[in-house]
């Protein structure tokens, strides 16, 4: 029976914004969060980055579906059907039989007792034996490398594609946190708003989206600033087509009220911080992960307003998937993690 291992153990950081799979210690797959429908009759047509190329630009028989909003499962059959279509991408020897999967899930800290029950039904349903979840802060935290088991406190501030996840962790648990919608999709849809006020200028999400990674900025003086970004599109009034050129000052403006709802999201969560574990952050500093880590400026905004020291996570953007991975490995060992 040593020749078949009929247990296949993958870890999963479910997220608004994209979906990565870790099997062996390495990303298997890393996709957007997408998937496209048919609209008669809901077959599944495409997923990951070929359903994201279709987003915006389908017709009348083809439907995208982001399954995930908020951080939460929003449609479960579509969220299932992308679960099991990117366990199937996971590069496989043999592929005769469907193995059993042992997996470990991410889900926001501020999930409910509904949301917990529709990401273990989902994954269940895509295959799961036994299914784990983490919260991601603390996923976050051991993708760092922290050691989340020890008596000092660390504070993670997660900012993903629909939540904000705000931790402080200490002796293998969350002492206290904020979870706040308002993450990476929030800042997309504020720079949509804002160029059709300003511009006069129709974009659609994944435009938004090129803007924030092109000339995305929280602040409005940075010292190696990015070259304007030339948006195309029709004018809202006449449909003529018009050309924009964005700066990043423009941008730090139109992103101004959703950072500084971030900015207060992470100042009540220190207020609850008991003051022994606040000393600990103080002396250690707050570490950034999640896509929205890569704002510029972003750690420097933070620093100055809190008067701590900021550290951007290495890859931000795996920190969580990577967490996820170790505590597949230390299933066991953790105490933390959620049957």
């Amino acid at each position: 029976m040593g020749l078949f291992s009929f247990t296949q153990e993958i870890a999963i950081d479910l997220g608004t914004a994209n979906t990565i799979i870790i099997h062996n210690d390495k990303i298997v797959v890393d996709e957007p969060s997408v998937v496209a429908l048919d609209r008669r009759t809901d077959k599944l047509l495409a997923i990951g980055e070929k359903a994201r190329q279709m987003q915006g630009k389908e017709n009348e028989g083809i439907r995208t579906v982001r399954p995930l909003r908020d951080g939460v499962i929003a449609d479960f059959y579509a969220a299932e059907l992308m679960i099991r279509g990117l366990i199937k991408m996971i590069p496989s020897k043999n592929r005769l039989f469907m193995p059993s999967l042992k997996m470990v899930v991410c889900i926001p800290s501020g999930s409910t007792e509904v949301e917990l029950r529709a990401v273990r039904d989902s994954s269940e349903h895509a295959g799961g034996r036994e299914v784990y979840m983490i919260y991601e802060p603390m996923a976050a935290a051991i993708g760092i490398g922290i050691d989340v088991e020890a008596p000092t406190g660390c504070m993670i501030v997660d900012i993903g594609g629909g939540t904000t996840e705000i931790a402080v962790i200490s002796l293998g648990g969350i002492v206290s946190n904020k979870s706040i919608r308002i993450a990476g999709d929030d800042l997309t849809a504020d720079i949509m708003e804002y160029m059709g006020h300003m511009h006069n200028i129709k974009v659609g999400e994944r435009t938004a989206e090129t803007i924030k990674i092109k000339v995305g900025a929280a602040l409005t003086d940075l010292e190696n600033a990015p070259e304007d970004y030339i948006v195309r599109g029709p004018n809202r009034m006449t449909a003529l087509p018009m050309e924009v050129p964005v700066s990043y000052q423009e941008v730090a403006h139109c992103l101004e009220k959703s950072i500084s709802k971030i900015e207060n999201a992470i100042l009540s969560a220190l207020e609850q911080t008991p003051p022994e574990l606040y000393s600990d952050i103080v002396q250690r500093g707050i570490y950034l992960a999640g896509g929205g880590a890569l704002l510029r400026g972003l750690d420097k905004r933070l620093s100055s307003k809190l008067n701590m020291k900021f550290h951007i996570a290495d890859d931000p953007l795996h920190a969580v998937a990577r967490g996820t991975g170790i505590a597949l490995k230390n299933v066991d060992k953790f105490s933390f993690l959620i049957r």
